[in-house]
């Protein structure tokens, strides 16, 4: 199995990948539900943690709570 942060660092730095092309689901702790964003919404992966911006706000997002992977909307990867 491919760790998450090894998957996500491929697709920005692949040159073979566009991250145009994939979304993540994640569990939102506060609404408990899952939540999708698309991978361009990734400001830069830091420790265990995704940073995210939205809305000029820095969101973090453990690594540990990502679920899944999608390219062009096929899961590539699930926990």
């Amino acid at each position: 199995m491919q760790y998450i942060r090894d998957l996500l660092n491929k697709i920005k730095w692949d040159k073979n990948e566009k991250p145009e092309d994939y979304s993540i689901a994640y569990f939102d702790r506060i609404s408990n539900k899952k939540e999708n964003i698309k991978y361009s919404e990734i400001k830069r992966i830091e420790g265990g943690f995704v940073v995210l911006t939205k809305k000029n706000e820095e969101s973090y997002i453990p690594l540990h709570r990502i679920k899944e992977v999608r390219k062009k909307g096929v899961v590539i990867w699930k926990r």
